[in-house]
């Protein structure tokens, strides 16, 4: 089984195909959004693809451009069962946004919390922090991608009850490297956050999720096999209840 549950699938240059592709793989993917306007376009990549889904997102890179769409967030919620990309960017060119994207991500955060929770994937590059002092209290199931802050930060993370998607690239580091290390083998997750990552020059696409898991074997000083059965095991844990199916 091949799982990516964090991809922006409409943003590949042949997006149909890509879920075509990921439909005769038989692949898990969880299709991020990163405005609410992209919500009506990205769920027709799922159409016919069962297993492909769609999540509510609003990346807080473009926030400060988009703030008006917040309202639109709210209606189209309650025909969410998943909300990403969310969060907060520290980065350079993005924290002299800080105070719209804190706004716009307590904001969604509290929409989430009023509607009963939701499986959230959520950006905290150089704002780990920020990110896991807002989530305290909040109501739903937080995925930490691409997971890039301190030690620290994600010894608070697993305590608060987050979980962790990893993808390719960020085992190429070896700060990533370690970080992986560090988290519980029972809320880790795969992902590509394909088309924005690249491995030897190409494009990641969802089906290159499963080249995580022979480094996670490394990791857990485990056979392929065993980190396989390990990740489809807490993605069915994850999803239990759910209609992810």
């Amino acid at each position: 089984m091949s799982i990516d549950v964090h991809c922006h699938l409409d943003l590949y240059p042949e997006p149909f195909k890509v879920a075509e592709e990921c439909k005769k793989r038989g692949i898990y993917v969880l299709s991020v959004t990163t405005t609410p306007k992209a919500w009506n376009g990205t769920c027709k990549l799922a159409d016919d693809c069962p297993r492909i889904r769609t999540a509510l997102g609003f990346h807080p890179q473009i926030v400060h451009q988009r703030s008006h769409e917040l309202e639109l967030f709210d209606t189209l919620l309650s025909s969410a069962n998943y909300v990403g990309e969310i969060g907060l960017d520290g980065g350079r060119g993005f924290k002299d946004h800080w105070k719209v994207q804190l706004k716009v991500f307590q904001h969604i955060l509290r929409s989430v919390n009023n509607a009963g929770g939701r499986i959230m994937t959520i950006h905290s590059r150089a704002s780990a922090a920020a990110v896991l002092d807002v989530l305290l209290g909040v109501d739903g199931i937080p995925i930490l991608h691409w997971f890039t802050g301190t030690q620290s930060q994600l010894k608070k993370a697993i305590d608060i009850g987050c979980w962790f998607s990893i993808n390719p690239s960020m085992l190429e580091t070896k700060k990533g490297y370690d970080l992986a290390r560090m988290m519980p083998k029972e809320r880790v997750l795969t992902e590509t956050d394909g088309p924005f990552t690249k491995l030897s020059g190409r494009f990641l696409y969802p089906w290159d999720a499963s080249l995580v898991i022979g480094k996670m074997a490394c990791i857990w000083k485990c056979d392929i096999r065993e980190a396989e059965a390990i990740i489809e095991h807490n993605f069915k844990q994850l999803l239990l209840g759910n209609s992810f199916s």
